[in-house]
């Protein structure tokens, strides 16, 4: 006896009870990971390496202002002491960046923190944009760039030096500014276009989803005109084949039914046919040239007044107007047995006019053919969508009358 526990068979799962768990094991290890985010994409990394080069950038600069001293100099502790600090408050430059600046002040007027204000007037730009604290704060770094400290030394300078250092003001304060107005503007507008993008998504994804609502319709009404008139006859000619004794009847009967499903399985095919190939404009047709052979089909008392039809329609048109015909003749086959039916087509300067009546029914309450309602419903769409009218309801006489009217211009 041959066992085959511990057999690996591809596509078989075989093996004693440790098989499962194994192969469970064998999936997760096989399964694809995660995609993991990068080290510096991560936000608070970026932030933290962004502030880390601030502040280095500050205090290197502030140390290579310190070197080129002479010897013979002296140097004030609290020069150093805020040139430090105005350093520092570039860490609180995210969260208080109108404080960092002000902090910063002292350090680039009495010290050689010069960089730091500049880089918490860019961030300051940046987070504000135009806000009164941006020009607050370009003000106070002209000022420091302007005067000199100590005083003496600002007041014994002579106008040429005055204007120089006035022109290197303007450019120490803009740039920054400048900056950040720039910076800030890339990100509002970056903000915009992810925004506009994510809002033609939901219009194209609505508009996808209005499209196959419409398309779905449409199907449903080609599909309800192609079969439900033929299966309509075919399943009353079959209620009638069942009572029927005379061999001559049950013959034609039988061939009225082969002759209908034939019919039906032609336009059914050709619709089919029409939905691969994605054209649905040239799919089963007719049209009033076939409003004869309807009416002689039937089986209704059908009185027609087609007198005043146009000789030339548009094939849209035309085509509704003989679905409504056909729609309206199969209702009244279905759900008013005996009642005789009027169809009167007439033309108007811009439009036809279809309207089809029915009297009072003679046998019964008609027939117990299943009816979804889907059929005026489809008459009312084809109308809207031609930009005409649709109308029905019932008659003092007890009928029903349907009313259409489809534009023949513009």
């Amino acid at each position: 006896m041959t066992t085959t526990e511990g057999i690996s068979i591809p596509g078989v799962s075989v093996g004693g009870p440790g098989a499962g768990a194994a192969d469970r094991t064998q999936r997760r290890t096989t399964a694809a990971p995660r995609p993991v985010t990068a080290l510096w994409q991560r936000p608070a990394v970026r932030a933290a390496a962004v502030d880390t080069i601030a502040v280095v950038a500050a205090v290197l600069d502030v140390w290579l202002m310190w070197q080129i001293f002479p010897a013979d100099v002296v140097i004030e502790p609290y020069s150093v002491v805020l040139s430090a600090v105005s350093c520092a408050a570039l860490l609180a430059r995210r969260w208080l960046p109108f404080t960092a600046l002000v902090i910063t002040v002292p350090g680039f007027f009495a010290g050689w923190a010069q960089l730091a204000a500049m880089i918490a007037l860019g961030y300051l730009a940046t987070r504000k944009q135009t806000h009164w604290q941006v020009w607050v704060g370009a003000g106070l770094i002209w000022l420091c760039r302007f005067v000199l400290w100590p005083l003496p030394d600002f007041i014994a300078m002579t106008w040429q030096e005055h204007a120089l250092d006035a022109i290197y003001g303007v450019i120490v304060a803009g740039m920054p500014v400048a900056i950040g107005l720039l910076i800030g503007a890339r990100t509002e507008l970056s903000a915009r276009l992810t925004e506009l993008a994510a809002s033609r998504d939901r219009e194209r994804r609505l508009h996808a989803q209005a499209v196959r609502a419409e398309e779905r319709a449409r199907l449903a009404r080609e599909m309800h005109d192609v079969v439900s008139h033929d299966i309509t006859l075919i399943a009353m000619q079959a209620s009638a084949l069942s009572v029927t004794r005379d061999g001559d009847d049950m013959q034609r009967t039988a061939r009225t039914i082969r002759q209908l499903s034939t019919n039906t399985l032609e336009e059914l095919r050709s619709l089919v046919g029409v939905l691969r190939s994605g054209a649905l404009e040239e799919g089963p047709r007719h049209d009033l040239a076939d409003l004869d052979e309807l009416v002689r089909s039937t089986e209704v008392p059908v009185t027609l007044d087609a007198d005043r039809v146009p000789g030339e329609l548009p094939p849209q048109v035309s085509a509704a107007a003989y679905r409504t015909v056909q729609e309206c003749l199969t209702n009244v086959r279905k759900h008013a047995p005996g009642a005789t039916a009027l169809v009167r087509l007439a033309g108007e300067p811009d439009g036809l006019v279809v309207e089809v009546r029915n009297d009072r029914p003679t046998r019964g309450q008609g027939s117990s053919l299943p009816s979804g309602g889907y059929g005026l419903t489809g008459l009312a769409e084809r109308a809207r969508l031609l930009g005409g009218t649709f109308e029905t309801g019932p008659t003092d006489d007890g009928g029903f009358r349907v009313r259409a009217r489809y534009p023949v211009t513009g």
